[in-house]
């Protein structure tokens, strides 16, 4: 090899190496805090205040699954089914809605429609904690406070959805095949549920995906809304448990333990619909 080639090999290996740490770097990143959440959990009270992670003694994952389960009557149980009626009915029926929308955006003309899809984009830079007041005021003249609607019915609505929609309908939804089949004499509904559903259908699992994830993490709407401890979802029970360990710490492991089985769903969503979610995120990428 020439002093030429190995001067030009060199940048691409340098860059390659650096890439590689980066990558490593973040990795460790993302995974360190689950890696102590998954060895605290089968710790006891003792142990966790010992800073003794790593050994095997003081094995007490079952026990602290069986307390967790026991505390306060279940609660936890309780909870854990609220989050997933929350999060998984809320991200699906939420999916439907944004697809349908952003379907409606990008194959029909109506007045003001960019006009419209400009507010849809201006609404996804809005915070979520500014419009919890809001939200509250509406949810109080109905009078849905403290009840399962309040936290669900706001969360169908997701303005990003709505831009994902609209793109997923152009990269994956041709022209050509609404029109043929308008030809054949399907309508407008029949032409959208019989063609283009089957057709978004990798776009709808990715909006879903990122519904859910929104959907299970979120705290401060529950937390404005719910002071009845049998309607609060994960986040909130366990932000409450672990506030009283200060007091109480015997709330400590299971706090942990609860911590840990809130991110196996998430976990497993993405699992078993990643093949679908990586081939919804280059929906239009290749002509």
């Amino acid at each position: 090899m020439s002093a030429t080639d190995s001067s030009l090999l060199r940048p691409k290996l340098l860059g390659r190496a650096t890439v590689n740490v980066v990558v490593a770097v973040s990795v460790l990143y993302t995974l360190l805090p689950v890696l102590w959440l998954a060895l605290a959990s089968t710790k006891n009270r003792d142990a966790l205040f010992s800073s003794d992670l790593l050994s095997l003694s003081d094995f007490s994952l079952l026990q602290n699954l069986k307390d967790l389960f026991a505390m306060d009557g279940g609660l936890y149980g309780r909870w854990y089914v609220n989050s997933l009626l929350y999060a998984v009915i809320g991200a699906a029926v939420g999916a439907l809605v944004s697809v349908a929308c952003g379907y409606a955006f990008d194959k029909y003309r109506f007045r003001h429609k960019e006009k419209l899809f400009g507010l849809v984009l201006a609404a996804v830079m809005v915070p979520q904690t500014v419009l919890a007041l809001p939200l509250y005021l509406m949810a109080s003249e109905a009078g849905l406070v403290n009840t399962f609607w309040a936290v669900f019915i706001p969360v169908l609505f997701n303005p990003f959805g709505v831009y994902l929609g609209r793109i997923f309908a152009r990269g994956y939804v041709p022209d050509e095949v609404l029109e043929a089949a308008r030809v054949d004499g399907a309508g407008e509904l029949t032409t959208y549920a019989r063609v283009a559903f089957r057709m978004l259908g990798p776009g709808l699992i990715t909006v879903f995906l990122f519904q859910l994830t929104a959907i299970w993490n979120n705290f401060f709407l529950p937390m404005v809304m719910l002071s009845d401890q049998d309607l609060y979802p994960v986040s909130l029970g366990l932000y409450q448990w672990n506030s009283s360990a200060s007091v109480s710490p015997e709330y400590y492991p299971v706090v942990i333990m609860g911590s840990l089985l809130a991110v196996l769903p998430l976990i497993l969503a993405f699992v078993l619909l990643q093949r679908f979610w990586r081939s919804g995120l280059t929906a239009g990428a290749v002509k």
